[in-house]
């Protein structure tokens, strides 16, 4: 008789406004409004008027009418978080998926992802790198493991608001940083008891921020994993449809508050980005994505030379 192999866990798990929140990366929130980071800090302070004035005397006397502005927009964005909890939920897909490297691609349960490399040298001489470098190699023989994920917010959140330009931008801001916000809290979930690589780790909510945890989490568009078309890809080991995400003909998802990437638990992966690429990967790399060249050009565009 021969032996059934388990499947992995594929999951959805959903979130309400409040069991996101505490996850939000308020740094990205007051960027999004153009402040600079030490200004969100005001998310770190008690809430009492004497710790809030304590904060806003810390500033020179030049900056506190911007830490002023600050304060109050971080006051408004929680009054519209608890506004939002009626409404909105948040949900991610994951899946944990048999994997293999094989060069610079990953093959995810059959399925094959191609990836980037860097090429430009680093001064200090350290070596080029592709996420393909943190997962077990085909010819050992033995299979590894890949997460794959994708979160999003309800897609009513982009109609809220729509004659009211500054609450509406406040949902659209807060949107994005829930769908982040939740990816983090599910990726806790996957570390610790779905994948269950590290069931001791015990992490405050900034230090999950500040990722000391064990792998990485890169997002499609983030500097590791450039190409927007592998959305293509993620959807067909995911179906996305399932917490509401389509993708257009370019690969960009629907609702916008949306983020979706892979999982890797290797000790030693790191984050980094591919950067410039020449003719060479593009070509290399459009005929292992199995695309023309003239449309990788399209899609890698920030990676070509200018």
């Amino acid at each position: 008789m021969s032996k059934v192999t388990p499947a992995l866990p594929h999951a959805i798990l959903a979130y309400r406004v409040h069991e996101a929140a505490s996850y939000i990366n308020w740094i990205y929130f007051f960027h999004a409004w153009g402040f600079q980071p030490r200004f969100a800090a005001i998310a770190d302070i008690h809430g009492c008027d004497s710790c809030r004035a304590l904060w806003l005397a810390s500033f020179p006397e030049e900056e506190r009418a911007k830490a002023a502005e600050a304060m109050q927009l971080f006051k408004e964005a929680n009054r519209m978080l608890d506004q939002l909890d009626e409404i909105m939920t948040v949900q991610c897909i994951f899946r944990l998926c048999r994997a293999n490297a094989e060069g610079d691609n990953l093959i995810i349960e059959n399925t094959v992802f191609p990836l980037l490399r860097q090429q430009t040298p680093h001064p200090d001489g350290s070596p080029f790198l592709c996420l393909s470098d943190f997962v077990r190699p085909l010819v050992s023989g033995i299979p590894d493991t890949v997460g794959l994920f994708a979160s999003s917010v309800s897609a009513n959140a982009e109609t809220c608001y729509p004659n009211d330009p500054y609450k509406h931008l406040l949902v659209q801001t807060l949107s994005d940083r829930l769908a982040e916000a939740a990816t983090e809290k599910m990726h806790e979930y996957v570390r610790k008891e779905a994948w269950g690589y590290a069931p001791d780790e015990s992490l405050s909510i900034p230090d999950l921020l500040i990722e000391k945890y064990q792998g990485i989490r890169p997002a499609v568009g983030y500097p590791s994993l450039p190409d927007q078309s592998v959305n293509f890809l993620l959807d067909a080991l995911l179906d996305m449809k399932r917490i509401g995400i389509t993708l257009t003909e370019n690969g960009a998802m629907h609702p916008h508050a949306s983020v979706c990437g892979m999982m890797l638990a290797h000790p030693a992966s790191r984050y980094f980005a591919v950067g410039k690429i020449g003719e060479d990967q593009l070509q290399d790399y459009a005929r292992r994505r199995g695309m023309s060249v003239d449309v990788m050009r399209k899609f890698l565009a920030a990676n070509l030379p200018g």
